[in-house]
């Protein structure tokens, strides 16, 4: 599969999010071509700030994984990490983050700050981008259609 194929299958997850109401946030852990974890927002379902996307995917990876390390897991997320998540990337050692839709609001890989570039030792290689207008998209969508109710 191609990174493209892993965010499409993060945006499957985001769309699950907001048929649920929840923000459309989703992604998805890989591990050797394989996905090794899912996640989505809950935080409304479960009344759990902590209920992210990311914070998701990383716990079931690790269940599959049967380990807290994660230096070799690659993350797949629509929605650039906030700095929760990110904190726990780096301290799950994932290797790669790999995000849709930059966030001007609360993103931690360079949309407000870079938590990675703060000089802690070592960290994840980070992309954005990837498959861009399709991740913000859909968060437009759900604002907007949030916003008429």
């Amino acid at each position: 599969m191609e990174h493209e194929d892993y965010m499409r299958l993060a945006l499957a997850m985001a769309r699950q999010a907001a048929a649920d109401g929840e923000v459309p946030v989703g992604c998805v852990a890989v591990c050797g071509g394989r996905v090794v974890g899912w996640g989505r927002n809950r935080q409304e379902k479960r009344k759990d700030a902590q209920a992210h996307a990311e914070m998701e995917a990383m716990a079931e990876a690790s269940r599959t994984l049967d380990r807290w390390r994660l230096k070799d897991v690659a993350l797949y997320t629509t929605l650039e990490p906030c700095p929760m998540c990110a904190g726990a990337i780096y301290n799950a050692r994932v290797g790669a983050v790999y995000f849709g839709a930059r966030d001007r609001q609360a993103g931690a890989c360079g949309g407000v700050l870079n938590l990675f570039m703060e000089g802690f030792t070592g960290g994840p290689a980070i992309q954005g981008g990837l498959l861009e207008a399709e991740c913000s998209g859909i968060l437009a969508d759900f604002f907007r259609k949030r916003r008429k109710t």
